[in-house]
C-alpha cells in the first residue's frame, strides 16, 4: 500500500480511482465493509481502490461535542487499512484551513481533479466539506453531471437482524465499561493497546516475585480499571499474560499504570514495543490488607488467565 502524508505529494491522478473517505477510528466492521466495497469495486474496473482519512481527528481541531478518546492510533490504522487490502492511502493533515473547503471544492478540485476519482463508496450518514455542505444527496446530484458513481453500502448491524449499527462510539462505551470481549465481533479482532515498556516501580518482581512490564501508552482509549486475561505481541513472539489496569490501591500512590504479567516468559523487554489484545475482563481493581493477599490473588488471576486462553 502506497501511503501519501499529504494531497500535494499526488502528482498524476489515480487509475480508475475508487475512494472511501472517513475518520476510520477503529478500522471495525463497518468500517471494513466500506473497504472491501472500495477494493472490489476497483478490481471490477481494472482501477485503483484509495482510502483517504485524516489525521488529527477533525473533532480534535473543530471541538463540538468534545474530542472522545481514539480507538486505534495512527499507526494502527494505517496497519489495518492496509490489511484490507487498500492500493493507496491518503492521509490528510486536518486543520482549519482544510475544514474551510466547500463540498463543491472538495468534489471537484480534490476527489477529481487530483485523485481521479470514478466512483466513491459512502455510508448513509456521510457528510463532508465546509459545514457539512455534502451528504449522499449532493453527491447523487453531482455524479449525473460530472460521471461518477456513489456506492452506498448497508450498514453492519451490532447483532444479525439488529437496527443498532457498528459503530465507534458504541465500541468506545463497551470497552470504557471493561466488556472487552463484546468489542470484538465489532472490531474483527480483540480490542489492542500498544506502547514501549518503560522502567515500573520497581515492585512486581522484587516484593511480589511476579515481574511486570510496565507500559508507556500511546493509546487514548484505555479499558476500564482492572485485571484482564490478554495476549501480548513482543518482539520474541506472541505470549499469554494478565493486566492490571488501575491505580494500584493496595501501595496507595494514586498513580494510573497500565502493567502485564506474561505467562511463562522471563526475557528483558524494557525499552521495547509490545501490543497487548485483551481478550476478558477477570474482575475489578481491589484494595488488599496486605502484600502477601495481593499476592495470592495475582497467582489466582494467572491461574483464570491461563483457563481462559487454553
Amino acid at each position: 500500500m502506497k501511503i501519501i502524508n499529504s494531497l500535494d505529494e499526488i502528482r498524476h491522478s489515480y487509475l480508475n480511482a475508487v475512494v472511501a473517505i472517513g475518520n476510520f477510528d477503529g478500522v471495525h466492521m463497518g468500517h471494513q465493509a466500506i473497504l472491501r466495497c472500495v477494493k472490489q469495486k476497483a478490481e471490477s474496473i481494472n482501477g485503483t481502490s484509495v482510502a483517504m482519512t485524516f489525521d488529527p481527528h477533525p473533532v480534535k481541531i473543530l471541538g463540538g461535542n468534545g474530542s472522545p478518546p481514539l480507538i486505534t492510533v495512527l499507526e494502527q490504522k494505517i496497519e489495518l487499512i492496509e490489511e484490507n487490502g487498500m492500493d493507496v492511502l491518503i492521509c490528510v493533515p486536518f486543520d482549519q484551513s482544510f475544514a474551510a473547503v466547500t463540498a463543491h471544492a472538495f468534489l471537484n478540485d480534490i476527489l477529481i481533479g487530483r485523485i481521479g476519482m470514478k466512483a466513491i463508496v459512502i455510508g448513509k450518514d456521510y457528510t463532508f466539506g465546509k459545514n457539512r455542505k455534502g451528504n449522499v444527496a449532493f453527491l447523487q446530484q453531482q455524479a449525473r453531471q460530472l460521471a461518477f458513481e456513489v456506492l452506498i453500502p448497508d450498514w453492519v448491524p451490532v447483532f444479525s437482524g439488529s437496527g443498532q449499527r457498528v459503530s465507534s462510539t458504541r465500541i468506545r462505551e463497551i470497552i470504557e465499561a471493561g466488556n472487552v470481549e463484546e468489542a470484538k465481533p465489532l472490531l474483527g479482532r480483540y480490542y489492542q493497546i500498544r506502547g514501549q515498556v518503560v522502567s515500573g516501580r520497581n515492585r512486581g518482581g522484587r516484593l511480589l516475585g511476579i515481574p511486570t512490564a510496565n507500559i508507556q501508552l500511546q493509546d487514548e482509549l484505555c479499558p476500564k480499571t482492572g485485571v484482564y486475561a490478554v495476549t501480548v505481541q513482543t518482539p520474541e513472539g506472541q505470549f499469554n499474560g494478565v493486566a492490571n489496569i488501575g491505580y494500584s490501591p493496595t501501595f496507595d500512590d494514586h498513580l494510573f499504570t497500565v502493567e502485564v504479567h506474561l505467562i511463562d516468559f522471563n526475557a528483558d523487554l524494557y525499552g521495547r514495543k509490545i501490543r497487548v489484545n485483551f481478550i476478558k475482563r477477570i474482575r475489578g481493581e481491589k484494595k488488599f490488607n496486605h502484600f502477601d493477599e495481593l499476592k495470592m490473588q495475582i497467582h489466582k488471576d494467572i491461574k483464570g488467565a491461563r483457563e481462559i486462553l487454553s
